[in-house]
């Protein structure tokens, strides 16, 4: 099957319609048209249905989507590979962990940290993407990522996956804030306060998992959707209070733009979680020495050899 006829398929999803797709990809929509025809002529299906301006996936293109991906990204590794280029791995992160962790390990990866065959002319060319959970949980289960570091929520992936370290979390507020002024918190002091939450599937369920569901059931959550930064302002500016792991806030904590919550019950570290997809060809060491660097770079070591030994 032409890899063609794939790649106009993929784009034709991604871009929602055809003349998109055909302008991402420096065709003319003729050109997009006729290789869908011939995709679903090789395939015996339809794959799209077409809609006014947009495409819409039938049941069987749902079900060729992934192999599509896969296929994309196998071909893509190939070229490399016969080229002696550096394999591809992308990697995904969440904002908190993007600009004060990861960067360090990647950092550590490209000046050879990770041992013998590691530094900048060995390895992998990584690309990074930032996003929130619910994307990059998205984009790992469609094969655009290879590899992923999360805040863990408690979900566990079918894919290989591991602990690589544990962060501290904290309820913050303003200083500002009249909780902030009290020696001490209850768990119920909190509830009349307005809970800011900006991942829904991570921030809750470690609100829940630290507070109880019962307790938490008539606290009041507002949600802004994937930024962390817009949550940090409100805070800042004395607008409720959240509940979020130490290396968000780590730069607000020392400026003492934002202050952390005396609470009379102490908070649980949260883990930091790595997922991977098996079978990454050349780019596979890469990952396995990212993992490494990862546990060395743990911001609380203790929690995690506790954790081991036990």
């Amino acid at each position: 099957m032409d890899s063609r006829y794939l790649r106009a398929f993929v784009a034709v999803v991604e871009h929602g319609g055809i003349s998109a797709a055909a302008q991402a990809l420096g065709y003319a929509q003729s050109s997009v048209s006729a290789q869908l025809k011939r995709l679903e002529a090789d395939l015996g299906v339809s794959v799209l249905v077409r809609a006014g301006t947009g495409a819409v996936l039938t049941e069987a293109g749902g079900r060729l989507l992934p192999y599509a991906r896969e296929a994309l990204e196998l071909e893509e590794r190939m070229r490399r590979a016969a080229r002696g280029d550096r394999p591809r791995l992308r990697i995904g992160t969440q904002e908190s962990l993007a600009h004060a962790w990861l960067p360090e390990v990647l950092a550590a990866l490209e000046y050879g940290a990770g041992g013998a065959g590691t530094g900048p002319d060995s390895g992998a060319d990584v690309v990074l993407t930032v996003a929130s959970r619910g994307a990059l949980e998205r984009a790992f289960g469609a094969g655009e990522l290879d590899l992923v570091f999360e805040y863990d929520n408690g979900v566990r992936s079918v894919r290989p996956h591991a602990v690589v370290g544990h962060d501290r979390t904290f309820v913050m507020a303003a200083p500002s804030h009249p909780l902030a002024r009290q020696e001490t918190v209850t768990p119920e002091q909190l509830l009349p306060h307005e809970f800011l939450v900006a991942e829904p599937g991570c921030t809750s369920e470690m609100l829940v998992d630290r507070f109880g569901a019962d307790l938490l059931a008539g606290a009041q959550q507002t949600l802004l959707q994937g930024s962390v930064a817009a949550l940090l302002r409100l805070l800042a500016h004395g607008h409720g209070i959240t509940l979020l792991p130490e290396l968000t806030v780590a730069r607000e904590l020392r400026e003492g733009e934002l202050v952390a919550l005396a609470l009379t019950e102490p908070l649980r570290p949260v883990g930091i979680v790595a997922q991977w997809h098996p079978r990454l060809g050349a780019a596979e060491r890469t990952v396995h020495t990212l993992l490494d660097l990862a546990r060395r770079a743990d911001p609380l070591p203790e929690v995690t050899r506790t954790a081991r030994a036990s």
